[in-house]
């Protein structure tokens, strides 16, 4: 066996990387098809989900293949090889078994314990195997990845650690209230009609929302699961809409719930402005800077060239604020980037432009004119490869004021425009701000259990690819043995052709017995030494040690592989495929 797994996740990777690089469905396939084209790869299976993107292949050069999966990766994510490196993880063999294994059991989620990884391993093996690019290897490694996962489930309390996406995202939109008292009487508004937006229509139809919108492309799709939820006997009132209706919708709506895969926004923060200022009555301003308060270390009131009392040159980008934001009326206000989000979104040269605009200001009207004039410098060197800062929410953004409207954005690359936060009355999570919070959850003590159960699956698996790497060695040797047999017997009835049948008989079975006794014990043997670690040279002692011929050792396994089932039934005809 030797699996290497090649990719990067949210514990790797910040969201805007992984956003950048997500794949969309044709883009697994080709990458699949590519990897199988390359010289080190001989099986390929890519796990794609909103905070991971990997690339398993059994390959037979290590560095070689790191270097080839590297490559691919950043060819299909579109994200350049030099900048993907850093945030690439890389396991091989057992460690690769390991990760694969955790995964599956929500150890490595971004919310400790949840299921839904379960389902996207089964979308992703039966991706490979209707491309026909998983082997024998990647079968049983993806097989056993489910069956070790719903163990978990089943044998530990791995469930009370965690929850899914959609009930961790639910649980940060209602803050200090329960769900169940957040969500009563709420009207909500679902994008997309997969098998997260399902979950999570579901979840808010049992939480006790008085009405779900379903918005879909396929309206057809959205009809369907508004009829579940309608027949679900939770007494939500349910119905479908095509998009061209969700501005609309938006306008009703106290809580929308967003995840499709689309590659650019389905919410603009244009759409959620105008959403809240129909319902309001009042126009909402796009994209206004919250400010620091007076007198925070982060506020700078505008000051003139000399005077305070002479008019303040401008800030060339124009942020400025009136009473209430730190400045006198009929003043402008500077802002510092430290702690504020006001230069989220902005490109370098414009980071640049306002960086020499502080340098360059007195210092009546700021307070550290030469650390805010670095900081601001510095940002713009590290975007200049992205050309964005990322929009950054702390908890006081999401936490504050009424709310109007609550967002939940599942969707990687992102469907809500991250400059929503800015607008007043709007509380906007999204994957980025779950991976924050996730990072405080509480673990259970059956995590440990969890991870026990994971190292002696990974440990019998191993033991298992390893003996099973063995055994068309010793299947040659015994059709070898049994050839000697054949014609030794052949020899014996031409020296003595009339030899009767039943001593000829006797004959055949105690040479038969004799070469069985001498094989058992050496066969036994390097079938248990083959299963412990380091054990795979001991199928190349036993074909040079009996000069077995090679192509015979091939045509055995070419003969196994043929008769493995591979496809997704697999797993009910034969419940101990893949386990030692």
């Amino acid at each position: 066996m030797s699996l290497l797994v090649v990719g990067l996740s949210h514990r790797s990777a910040p969201v805007s990387v992984l956003e950048r690089a997500a794949l969309a469905a044709d883009a697994q396939a080709k990458l699949l098809q590519d990897t199988l084209a390359a010289e080190p790869a001989a099986e390929a299976a890519v796990l794609a989900t909103c905070n991971r993107i990997e690339l398993y292949a059994d390959v037979d050069k290590f560095h070689a293949g790191v270097a080839e999966l590297s490559t691919l990766l950043a060819q299909h994510s579109g994200v350049g090889l030099d900048e993907l490196t850093p945030y690439l993880y890389v396991h091989y063999e057992d460690r690769a078994v390991h990760h694969l294994f955790s995964v599956a059991c929500g150890l490595d989620s971004m919310v400790v314990g949840e299921g839904q990884i379960l389902g996207q391993i089964k979308d992703a093996l039966a991706r490979s195997q209707e491309l026909h690019t998983a082997g024998r290897l990647l079968n049983d490694l993806f097989q056993q990845a489910l069956r070790v996962g719903k163990r978990a489930h089943s044998e530990t309390g791995i469930d009370r650690a965690g929850q899914s996406l959609v009930t961790f995202g639910l649980e940060q939109l209602a803050g200090r209230e329960p769900v169940e008292a957040w969500a009563k009487g709420k009207r909500a508004l679902v994008i997309g009609a997969g098998s997260m937006s399902s979950l999570a229509a579901a979840t808010l139809a049992r939480a006790g929302v008085h009405e779900v919108v379903v918005a879909n492309r396929t309206l057809d799709r959205a009809h369907r699961l508004a009829e579940i939820l309608s027949e679900g006997g939770t007494g939500t009132i349910a119905r479908a809409v095509p998009m061209e209706q969700v501005a609309t919708e938006l306008t009703r709506a106290d809580v929308a719930v967003s995840c499709t895969g689309a590659t650019g926004l389905v919410l603009t923060a244009e759409a959620v402005a105008a959403g809240v200022a129909d319902r309001t009555g009042a126009p909402v301003a796009v994209g206004a800077a919250r400010l620091p308060a007076a007198g925070s270390p982060s506020a700078g009131a505008s000051a003139p060239h000399g005077s305070e009392n002479d008019t303040d040159e401008a800030c060339p980008l124009g942020l400025s604020g009136g009473p209430g934001e730190g400045a006198a009326v009929g003043r402008g206000v500077g802002f510092s980037v430290m702690g504020e989000d006001a230069v989220a979104g902005m490109d370098a040269a414009t980071l640049e432009q306002h960086a020499a605009w502080v340098d360059n200001a007195p210092a009546v009207r700021r307070d550290d004119p030469q650390s805010e004039a670095d900081t601001i410098t510095a940002l713009a060197a590290a975007v200049t490869a992205t050309g964005r800062v990322p929009e950054r929410r702390g908890p006081s953004l999401v936490e504050t004021g009424n709310v109007l409207l609550a967002l939940l954005d599942l969707a990687m690359p992102r469907d809500i425009d991250g400059a929503v936060h800015r607008i007043d009355g709007v509380r906007l999570v999204d994957i980025e701000s779950l991976a924050d919070a996730s990072a405080d959850a509480p673990m259970a003590d059956d995590v440990e259990k969890v991870r026990g159960l994971v190292s002696d699956e990974v440990a019998a698996f191993g033991a298992a690819q390893r003996a099973a790497h063995i055994t068309p060695t010793v299947v040659a040797l015994r059709t070898m043995a049994a050839d000697v047999v054949a014609n030794e017997i052949a020899r014996l009835d031409g020296r003595l052709p009339g030899l009767p049948e039943k001593e000829r008989a006797e004959i055949t079975q105690t040479v038969r017995r004799v070469v069985d006794k001498l094989l058992h014990a050496p066969t036994v043997r390097v079938k248990q030494l083959a299963s412990e670690p380091g054990g795979a040279g001991y199928a190349d002692a036993l074909r040079t040690l009996f000069d077995l011929d090679p192509q015979t050792v091939a045509a055995v396994s070419r003969a196994d592989k043929i008769n493995e089932p591979t496809d997704q039934n697999a797993t009910q005809t034969d419940p101990n495929r893949g386990r030692a």
